[in-house]
């Protein structure tokens, strides 16, 4: 692989805090190799005060975009030139400007729900939001609280909670978990047993992280590669 900073590979970064757990810089170098691109991803915890320098920094050392995922997806929007609405979670780099997209929008694109129970009021709830269809009834701690699923058929928990079973999932729900780690978070393992179809926090990544790579590479994702080095079937 060519020089990072001096040859031609193009980067692309991660932005967040904290970052460490990320399963984004897996996935998108097993799908720039499936690619045979001579790119590279790298995860990079960042400050809230540190946002802004952060993203001067990678246009100005020529990486080719990053993402963004808690606590930056608001902020990195007023930060572009162009935005895909007010919460963004995918940054372009070209010509010296900054393009933002909303790739999360695609997890939930194409589940045709009426009423939806939406668990989490941050900028990843804000970036699903214009994906959902139905009614949308939003929870949040600092607002209505505790969720209340009963009549929903969509259930999206937009929050980092992986051990606390906030709302009881029922058989006929679908349920969208965006947290992940080592096994199943707590919502998964209820909606499983009860029988529901469940897009996991795996998933999820898999999902919104193809729409990224097509957005930064032009290229189609390979999704089967991007599945596989997450332990995903085909």
């Amino acid at each position: 692989m060519s020089d990072l900073l001096g040859g031609a590979t193009r980067l692309v970064a991660l932005l967040g805090h904290p970052v460490a757990h990320s399963l984004s810089p897996r996935m998108q170098n097993a799908a720039f190799a499936a690619r045979a691109l001579d790119w590279a991803y790298v995860a990079l915890d960042v400050l809230p005060e540190q946002l802004e320098d952060a993203v001067r920094g990678l246009v100005a050392s020529g990486f080719a975009g990053a993402n963004v995922t808690i606590p930056h997806k608001r902020a990195a929007a007023l930060l572009c030139d162009e935005a895909d609405g007010d919460a963004v979670n995918t940054l372009v780099f070209a010509d010296g400007r900054i393009y933002g997209f909303n790739t999360d929008r695609e997890i939930v694109a194409a589940i045709d729900s009426k009423r939806v129970c939406l668990i989490g009021a941050g900028g990843a709830a804000a970036t699903l939001l214009p994906g959902l269809r139905g009614e949308v009834r939003q929870f949040a701690r600092r607002g209505e609280w505790p969720p209340d699923a009963d009549g929903c058929d969509l259930v999206v928990n937009a929050t980092p909670v992986r051990d606390e079973l906030l709302v009881q999932p029922h058989a006929g729900q679908t349920i969208v978990e965006l947290a992940y780690g080592d096994g199943d978070t707590a919502l998964v393992k209820a909606a499983r047993a009860a029988g529901c179809t469940v897009i996991d926090g795996r998933e999820a990544l898999v999902l919104q992280g193809a729409a990224s790579f097509e957005r930064w590479t032009g290229a189609p994702a390979p999704v089967p590669a991007m599945r596989a080095s997450l332990g995903l079937s085909a």
